[in-house]
Parts: structure tokens; C-alpha cells; sequence
């Protein structure tokens, strides 16, 4: 069962820049389709961006042109960085597979706040 851990959120300025991490358990090669969620509060989750093991990428609207998806499948890591935040884009993340989801890992906050 392939397990994900979130890492890097924090508190930001708008404005500001972060970098989120997820360790996968196992090889995450295996999986076609990686992406980055994220829930608001009072919102459902949604998907914001994926990566194909090939590197071809997809991102929601919202955040095109701000955020930027990548993975290294040797350390088995995938990385979602987010510039240029905004208050909306306050949530929890998380990281799965697509289109069909695993076991959710715990999350890391991302609060875009002055």
C-alpha cells in the first residue's frame, strides 16, 4: 500500500514563494500519474496539478502559470513549486496518484496570509 508525506507548507506573505515535498513509500515509477491536491476550508479537494513518469504536465487554471510540478523518480519525491500565492490559495495539500486515488497522507497547511 503506498503511502505519501507532505512537507513544506508554512505561513507566506502573498506574494511569496514555497516548495512542497511528498515521500513516497516505494517507487513511485509505478505510477503513471502523480498529482498535487489541495482543500480549503469548506471546500472539496481538487486536483491543482499532475505529472506523467514521461514529465508532461497539467494544471488547474487557477494556478497556470504559478506553480510548477516536477518529480524525481529515483527518490521516489514529487515537488510542487508555488510562486507568486495568493490568499486563495490557502489549504491543506496533499499528493496521490491520478486519476484514481490512494490512502491520503497527513497534509502540509499552506496559509497565504499578511
Amino acid at each position: 500500500q503506498a503511502q505519501f508525506a507532505e512537507s513544506g507548507g508554512g505561513l507566506v506573505q502573498p506574494g511569496g514563494s514555497l516548495r512542497l515535498s511528498c515521500a513516497a513509500s516505494g517507487s513511485i515509477f509505478r505510477f503513471p500519474v502523480m498529482g498535487w491536491y489541495r482543500q480549503a476550508p469548506g471546500k472539496q479537494r481538487e486536483l491543482v496539478a499532475r505529472i506523467t513518469t514521461g514529465g508532461n504536465t497539467n494544471y488547474a487554471d487557477s494556478v497556470k502559470g504559478r506553480f510548477t510540478i516536477s518529480r524525481d523518480n529515483a527518490k521516489s519525491t514529487v515537488y510542487l513549486q508555488m510562486s507568486s500565492l495568493k490568499p486563495g490559495d490557502t489549504a491543506v495539500y496533499y499528493c496521490n496518484t491520478f486519476p484514481q486515488v490512494r490512502s491520503w497522507g497527513p497534509g502540509t497547511q499552506v496559509t497565504v496570509s499578511s
